[in-house]
């Protein structure tokens, strides 16, 4: 992307002093309001900085604001970072209230100014990125899954080819990975998608209740059946059955639920009549079901008719970019139902969102950003708004590429020289190197002997 820097600024010694500021992009100038408003149709730059004393208003700041307010509207994705005098703050800080992104006092200081500028562009190109992650880049055609990452994308791909198919599937993944969503998906692309959905959850009933929820019961056949109930099972005839936190159901249900499978029928609590059933069957579960069977708290016959197909859904903390992209559709839609379109996340929330590990995967994601649309103050959700201080924290020495190679090198330096008794030769060849570059990575790198040792 080629960098367009407009600088809106009347003094003309100020424009030449910036003009040279920047190195690497074009810029432009524009003196006055409707001259800036010209540049800005022309050449649709990225970056604006805009002095508030502009003619005919050169002491005060209303010319300012009126521009700011008009670039805004004509662009609202451009940066716009203020200029004020040093006693003006409180005019920056309501610039920012109006959609500026960042404020420079004078006097000029062209390292800081370069500064800012930049990180401005860095910020017009993280969001544009973004944006186009969640409108247009992500190829995945599974309707409530949003997903720019290999890894998701195998998963949605897997889903478009075993959907046609009526065999029994079984979806491994974390809690909040969005398993259900993913039940949905195949049933909803499989033939069977204008009959029933039936989902129950076979952690979350009592075992002396969730028999009756799957099977259903005859009217007198307990205490309390004071009438004659269809199950789930019977509920979904033609359709979809998901049975999620299949690993947590109880084992004599189990044996049930295996009877089910092999013959396709049922009875009703308190009956003895066989009712056919045709349904397709789709498990969840967080639970690592080979341990189960391992400890006797899962049947593996019944792991054998569940897992047809295997699906395991990755968790969002392997799942490059999709973090962010998935941030930004719920902050839109979240926006819309909470009449608050005009939000966006800050750089500072974007890099917390990237760098944070989500161990709730897309539940949390939502939950953090439904509270921080409710509590942002402004036009910028911040990391604090998100909960996500700490993760913001991350320092660029852990993001520097040349200090994580140092540290990998050092690190298998010191070991092959442990290895190999402090013989250079033969830690040079368990490396791989010659003998006088090891040397040389020793002297770099600053390893002494007694370190190795």
């Amino acid at each position: 992307m080629k960098k367009k820097l407009l600088i809106i600024e009347d003094d003309p010694g100020l424009q030449s002093q910036m003009r040279w500021c920047f190195e690497g992009m074009e810029v432009f100038i524009a003196s006055d309001r409707e001259a800036a408003l010209s540049q800005l149709r022309r050449i649709e730059p990225q970056v604006v900085t805009l002095d508030l004393g502009l003619p005919p208003d050169a002491g005060g700041a209303t010319e300012g604001f009126k521009a700011l307010e008009e670039i805004l509207k004509l662009a609202p994705n451009t940066k716009i970072i203020v200029v004020t005098g040093r006693e003006e703050k409180q005019n920056a800080v309501t610039a920012i209230g109006l959609g500026a992104c960042d404020f420079f006092q004078k006097p000029l200081d062209a390292d800081i100014l370069s500064f800012i500028v930049n990180r401005a562009f860095r910020l017009y190109e993280l969001e544009k990125e973004n944006q186009e992650l969640s409108t247009g880049n992500s190829t995945s055609t599974i309707k409530g899954v949003i997903a720019s990452s290999k890894k998701m994308l195998d998963i949605c791909r897997m889903i478009e080819k075993i959907a046609p198919a009526d065999v029994t599937t079984l979806l491994l993944g974390e809690t909040g990975t969005g398993k259900e969503v993913l039940a949905k998906a195949i049933h909803q692309l499989s033939p069977r998608a204008d009959e029933p959905f039936s989902a129950i959850n076979c952690g979350a009933i009592p075992e002396n209740l969730l028999e009756s929820e799957l099977f259903g019961h005859e009217k007198g056949s307990f205490t309390g059946a004071t009438h004659m109930k269809k199950g789930k099972i019977e509920l979904a005839h033609g359709g979809t059955l998901f049975l999620d936190e299949i690993g947590d159901m109880p084992l004599p249900l189990q044996v049930k639920l295996l009877r089910f499978l092999q013959e396709r029928v049922i009875e009703r609590i308190g009956s003895v009549k066989v009712i056919p059933v045709d349904v397709r069957v789709v498990c969840a579960t967080h639970q690592n079901l080979q341990s189960h069977i391992e400890q006797g708290l899962f049947r593996e016959d019944l792991y054998y008719r569940v897992s047809e197909i295997t699906l395991s859904i990755p968790p969002l903390r392997e799942r490059e970019g999709d973090s962010i992209i998935i941030a930004q559709a719920l902050l839109k839609t979240i926006c819309q139902k909470m009449n608050r379109p005009s939000l966006s996340f800050s750089e500072e929330a974007m890099r917390a969102i990237k760098s944070y590990n989500w161990p709730g995967n897309v539940r949390e994601v939502i939950n953090k950003v439904k509270r921080a649309v409710i509590m942002a103050d402004d036009k910028k959700v911040t990391a604090e708004d998100l909960e996500l201080c700490e993760a913001s924290t991350i320092t660029e020495e852990a993001l520097n590429l040349r200090k994580i190679r140092d540290n990998a090198e050092r690190s298998a330096i010191i070991q092959a020289i442990q290895a190999s008794q402090n013989n250079m030769a033969q830690a040079a060849r368990l490396l791989g190197i010659t003998r006088p570059t090891l040397y040389n990575l020793t002297d770099k790198l600053g390893i002494n002997s007694g370190e190795a040792s």
